[in-house]
């Protein structure tokens, strides 16, 4: 009796257990981890399979889990700095542990891995962007005129404006991409958001990449730029933006919002543009939106 009520007991804390799996979701990354004995996989897209398997196994049980971006690179390191052997299922575990409480994750809702992934992947730039950007920014120091720092200075005109531009898209979902030119490729962040008649919603973590990445390009006066749609029932969508001036947001007028959202980035050949979408200037940020004339 006692043995099954033990049975019982530890089937019930199974289910109230929050668990993470490392994820190799690139073919190069799992073919670097095939170096290591214990490492029983041979095929990619089988792995990927059996994982998949897996959680939904789990999830069928009751059980919770969140899938981290499992670098090998990074686990080397890992080992190395803890001391302990690279090529043991016990240290793959130990790292996936300090993946879930450091690095960039996704819960597993059932949702099938073709969305899983790029999600994943997605989160993981998201993640690597912030954190580059962050650093620059911390290095920057004072201004030379007025002491201030211009990190911390840039970051809170960055907060700034985009209060404002939340403040004044109207109700509806809202979705802003900001573009700055850093070495050694562009930092993109994106923000997306819903007002609820005048209550914004969003993702406290995407604002704050968001206005970090902002800040960078305000604080290194880079090109860079803000554009804006916004989605709400029985309506067109609107598309509008801005080009980063220093510290300033200038407004792009309608035909240079539409060669910016009808273009590709990669190739420059022009995409044929949204039926039922508006491409306009952007509504009107206020004095404390547009130029201060105050430079560091």
């Amino acid at each position: 009796m006692a043995h099954t009520q033990h049975q019982t007991m530890r089937r019930v804390l199974r289910r109230e257990i929050a668990g993470t799996i490392g994820l190799l979701t690139d073919e190069a990354d799992f073919t670097a981890m095939r170096c290591y004995r214990t490492f029983t996989f041979d095929d990619h897209t089988t792995y990927l399979k059996q994982v998949e398997s897996l959680l939904r196994t789990l999830a069928a049980q009751g059980g919770h889990t969140t899938v981290a971006l499992f670098d090998p690179a990074e686990y080397a390191e890992f080992c190395a700095d803890s001391g302990i052997e690279p090529d043991a299922p016990s240290s793959r575990t130990r790292f996936t542990a300090e993946l879930a409480a450091t690095g960039p994750t996704v819960m597993y809702e059932g949702q099938p891995f073709e969305e899983l992934v790029p999600n994943l992947v997605d989160e993981a730039v998201r993640r690597a962007t912030w954190e580059y950007a962050t650093t620059l920014l911390a290095r920057i120091g004072d201004c030379a005129s007025c002491g201030e720092d211009i990190g911390r200075a840039s970051f809170a005109r960055a907060s700034h404006l985009l209060t404002r531009i939340l403040e004044t898209a109207g109700s509806g979902e809202l979705h802003l991409v900001c573009s700055v030119s850093a070495a050694p490729e562009t930092l993109l962040a994106v923000l997306r958001a819903h007002d609820d008649a005048g209550t914004v919603h969003l993702d406290e973590s995407e604002a704050l990449e968001f206005s970090t990445v902002l800040a960078l390009g305000i604080a290194t006066r880079s090109a860079g730029g803000l554009v804006m749609r916004t989605t709400a029932p029985d309506t067109t969508d609107r598309v509008y933006g801005w080009r980063l001036r220093g510290e300033d947001l200038e407004p792009l007028t309608a035909a240079e919002v539409f060669d910016a959202y009808c273009t590709d980035m990669d190739s420059g050949d022009l995409v044929s543009p949204e039926s039922g979408v508006d491409y306009c200037v952007p509504p009107n940020l206020g004095e404390d939106g547009g130029t201060t004339g105050h430079t560091h």
